[in-house]
């Protein structure tokens, strides 16, 4: 009697088994991760499917399967990158204290990934800028702003970090890498004290300020100055 034969059916089946194999083994996650890694250390520019496929020694079909194209994997990747920053705060943190902290979070996330802020001045609503928000939203439940009120705060402070991320953005694009930070402040303060005093009285007077401040600790003023608005709204 004829026996079909099997083998083709075998073949097919180990086939379906090594792709799955490979599928398991290349996860999202380490996707994102080694994207991270090139965006970091070569920058936004060198972070090709190519590049990725070539240090996860895979193809391309591979990460197209998790990851639709590169929009896609740059939010993704900054999405990580916030998401560890706004949950690390410790458990039983004062509200105000867990807003500062979750806002320095995401300034040193920018200062040490200069593609995040990139990223976040994109897309107003990707999931990296709803992480802030939840993060901060939930801290400002905990103070007790009144819920009419919450969306405003929230939207004040996180539009005030996101405008850290649009100026560390446009920064990254004008500035030269190794570009010394006190010279170049330096030379702007020597500009500013040169203007019009009719016309920029108050850059004059601040113009020595420019190359010896501290941009932490500026964007942390600001931070205490929007929390000292909304504490009049708790009383």
């Amino acid at each position: 009697m004829f026996q079909p034969c099997q083998n083709g059916a075998v073949t097919k089946a180990k086939r379906v088994q090594r792709t799955q194999r490979r599928t398991d083994a290349l996860s999202k996650e380490r996707i994102i991760e080694t994207a991270i890694e090139i965006l970091d250390t070569e920058g936004e520019s060198a972070l090709t499917f190519r590049a990725l496929a070539a240090r996860l020694a895979t193809g391309s079909g591979a990460i197209y399967w998790h990851v639709a194209n590169k929009d896609e994997l740059l939010a993704a990747a900054a999405s990580d990158v916030i998401a560890r920053v706004v949950t690390d705060v410790a458990g039983g943190t004062e509200s105000r204290e867990a807003i500062r902290s979750i806002a320095l979070g995401v300034y040193d996330a920018i200062d040490a990934h200069p593609w995040v802020g990139t990223q976040l001045s994109r897309e107003p609503w990707q999931f990296a800028v709803l992480r802030i928000f939840e993060a901060v939203g939930g801290q400002l439940q905990a103070l007790g702003v009144p819920e009419p009120a919450q969306f405003n705060c929230a939207s004040a402070l996180v539009n005030y970090v996101l405008g850290l991320a649009g100026h560390r953005a446009a920064a990254a694009r004008l500035l030269a890498p190794g570009t010394d930070r006190t010279a170049f402040l330096a030379t702007a303060a020597a500009r500013w004290a040169q203007l019009d005093p009719a016309q920029y009285p108050f850059m004059r007077q601040v113009a020595a300020q420019l190359p010896g401040h501290d941009d932490r600790e500026q964007f942390l003023a600001g931070i205490d100055l929007i929390l000292a608005g909304i504490g009049e709204k708790v009383r």
